[in-house]
């Protein structure tokens, strides 16, 4: 099974680079990110973005923070391209499962990111809201779990088994760390992993042998001495 490579961006430039990269399946952005990239007004800048971006998966987060107004934001954000899956968080501020919204959403056959999912507790959970005829992604934050010594590992796995038989519904490797990651989600079967740019980058460069591993590392050290006129 291939793992589908997701860009973790919501920079204009940068989904435009990628939009015409083979490597590059998808793109996933949050409300932090859309931020980042110097939004100001969500929905004109997430338009802008599906100009160039009309075919390949993209997905946009809601950031309203009750069922009644993230079910608004949702039916919108759906509305924008038929490309878009609408994210929506597993729990609200106040910690309220979003299991009544997930439900409504997917029986009406809305593409939606489940997002911010820590525990096969809340997979299973999010599992029994989805209609399993509806696309829909579950994304586990496998990188800020490892960032507090919990390994993601377990969680994948029975998420995974859980879910593989149903061609619909899509495990998607979250928080990405570092390029080995790529292999790991590759392992266990995870249809999609998301990453920054730098670690998309990393990738291209997969396949060096450690004798050239070894030789750019010296030469890099080398290099630096030199210009930083070191002597002893």
């Amino acid at each position: 099974m291939k793992t589908k490579i997701f860009c973790d961006s919501a920079d204009y430039k940068t989904i435009k680079f990628f939009n015409n990269k083979s490597i590059v399946n998808g793109f996933t952005t949050n409300p932090s990110l859309m931020r980042l990239s110097g939004a100001r007004n969500y929905k004109e800048y997430s338009l802008k973005i599906l100009k160039i971006c009309k075919k390949k998966p993209i997905s946009f987060e809601v950031f309203a923070d009750d069922h009644k107004e993230i079910l608004k934001q949702a039916y919108k954000i759906n509305h924008w391209g038929k490309n878009v899956y609408v994210k929506i968080p597993v729990v609200n501020s106040k910690n309220q499962f979003m299991g009544s919204v997930i439900k409504e959403l997917s029986s009406k056959g809305i593409k939606l990111n489940i997002t911010a999912v820590y525990s096969f507790e809340q997979v299973s959970k999010i599992f029994n809201c989805l209609d399993k005829k509806t696309k829909s992604i579950i994304s586990i934050f496998a990188g800020r779990m490892a960032d507090k010594g919990k390994d993601p590992l377990p969680i994948f796995k029975k998420s995974l088994s859980k879910t593989l038989k149903y061609k619909n519904i899509e495990i998607l490797w979250a928080s990405t760390r570092e390029a080995y990651n790529f292999i790991q989600a590759k392992q266990l079967g995870c249809q999609i992993i998301t990453m920054p740019p730098k670690i998309i980058h990393q990738i291209s460069s997969f396949g060096k042998n450690v004798d050239q591993l070894t030789l750019e590392t010296v030469k890099g050290f080398l290099s630096d001495s030199k210009k930083s006129q070191f002597k002893l």
